[in-house]
């Protein structure tokens, strides 16, 4: 483990950088007036797990589209008739109604 002081790493920063991308360095510690401030160390890549596609198979009823698209229509037509959406002052509805 390298420490360097912020002078020093400002001055040498690409070396530094290059020092731990290479392995040469496992991390470098710089230090503000002799206390560790901050540190540097090399970015590990991240492993991809493959995904697992299917993990809730069986746990759920299948979707009735029929059903899905009946119900979309219900909806659809409480919010145009029903109070869930009045007419008020400034609305476009408001005015052809």
């Amino acid at each position: 483990m390298t420490t360097v002081n912020m002078l020093e790493a400002k001055t040498q920063l690409s070396k530094l950088v290059e020092a731990v991308e290479s392995g040469a360095e496992a991390e470098i510690i710089i230090a503000r007036n002799g206390k560790p401030a901050a540190r540097i160390v090399p970015i590990a890549e991240k492993r991809l797990e493959p995904r697992r596609l299917g993990l809730a198979e069986g746990k759920y009823d299948p979707i009735d589209w029929d059903e899905w698209d009946r119900t979309s229509v219900e909806i659809a037509k409480i919010m145009q008739e029903g109070d869930i959406f009045p007419p008020g002052k400034g609305d476009d509805d408001a005015s052809s109604s």
